[in-house]
């Protein structure tokens, strides 16, 4: 009796001690299968993704296959030797070669279609002339053509009903471009505003429109076009020239006399007016850039901490302020575009400023 009880009891033990191992053993797969996707996971590639310009328009990554589903933008170059080339980006959107071109993966050329040769080495002296449609300039023309229903709905309504109560798309537009004229461009500029209503205007609701449409993460939408340096820096650039090519003689004698500064002072003052003349649409291009990037850094972060820590209590804290985050960027929307339109018309109403008698 003592010995049954005593092989019972060692075949007792033994079965706990392998469903202990058997369920350790599952316990370390689902920890290797979550380590392996936290790998797997890279946050900054998935931001900067968003973030950066590219030749294709990512819209979600297969997870059974791990294959990104993307809408593949034309390639345009321009080579001295062979002339023009267009493709689709999909020949070289994973580090292939495509008729001698590729996408540069790392170096001073990363991120550009350069021509190699056979051995995959990099021609540098000749450099294709690139003109391909990035994800940028798609997300330009997308905004260029709801601007161009907006307002030439707007103009039909308006000579179809003249001058009554607004109505549909009037209903909307009119409050804004009112109080874009009567509260930011009229004090600033003054009597002559009227010549510079149509840009500026122009400008306001092209920065809005494109920050709001950054905001939508669905196809055609999502691309980040007023986050693109080069954007602002074309947008900055042309309240540069139109402010200096209308400076008045005013403008330009404050700039080069300095009047009422001592005379060993006018050098340095020269050099610090120059200074002002570049700094100010430096400024106005750091800004929009800068602040657009960063809201949609700081979302796209929140949203990856779920897939960094791979649990559902992850959502809970991240969602949240996702979505308070989001509320916050509608509002830099709408506010990037008033400034950058009140800083603009603040230097243009500067440079046409007239002397004192």
């Amino acid at each position: 009796m003592r010995d049954l009880k005593g092989r019972l009891l060692y075949v007792t033990i033994l079965m706990l001690s392998f469903l202990a191992i058997g369920r350790q053993a599952r316990a370390q797969e689902h920890q290797d299968i979550k380590t392996e996707s936290k790998v797997k996971f890279n946050a900054t590639e998935y931001i900067m993704d968003h973030v950066l310009d590219s030749h294709e328009w990512h819209l979600w990554t297969n997870p059974k296959t791990g294959h990104a589903v993307a809408v593949y933008l034309p390639v345009i170059i321009y080579d001295r030797e062979s002339g023009l080339h267009t493709f689709s980006s999909k020949h070289i959107s994973h580090n292939q070669s495509y008729e001698g071109y590729e996408i540069a993966a790392e170096g001073k050329y990363q991120g550009r279609i350069v021509k190699v040769n056979d051995a995959g080495v990099i021609n540098e002296e000749y450099l294709p002339l690139d003109l391909s449609i990035t994800k940028s300039i798609a997300g330009l023309m997308v905004a260029a053509v709801i601007l161009l229903w907006l307002f030439l709905s707007l103009a039909h309504s308006y000579k179809k009903s003249g001058i009554s109560a607004p109505k549909g798309m009037q209903s909307l537009l009119e409050p804004i471009i009112l109080f874009v004229r009567d509260d930011v461009i009229k004090p600033n500029i003054g009597p002559k505003y009227e010549k510079f209503l149509p840009y500026l205007l122009t400008v306001f609701f092209f920065v809005l429109i494109n920050n709001l449409l950054g905001l939508i993460p669905i196809f055609p939408f999502g691309a980040n076009v007023t986050g693109n340096i080069a954007v602002t820096l074309v947008l900055a650039l042309g309240t540069f020239v139109v402010t200096q090519i209308n400076g008045t003689k005013t403008y330009w004698k404050h700039i080069v006399a300095s009047p009422g500064v001592p005379f060993w002072l006018l050098p340095i003052m020269f050099v610090v007016e120059v200074i002002g003349i570049f700094s100010k649409p430096f400024a106005l291009m750091i800004r929009l850039f800068a602040n657009i990037t960063a809201g949609h850094i700081i979302v796209l972060s929140l949203i990856g901490l779920i897939f960094i820590f791979g649990t559902a209590w992850a959502s809970v804290v991240s969602v949240p302020f996702v979505l308070f985050m989001d509320c916050l960027e509608l509002f830099v929307a709408f506010l990037q575009a008033y400034v950058f339109t009140l800083l603009s018309s603040l230097f243009i109403g500067l440079a046409l400023q007239e002397g004192h008698h």
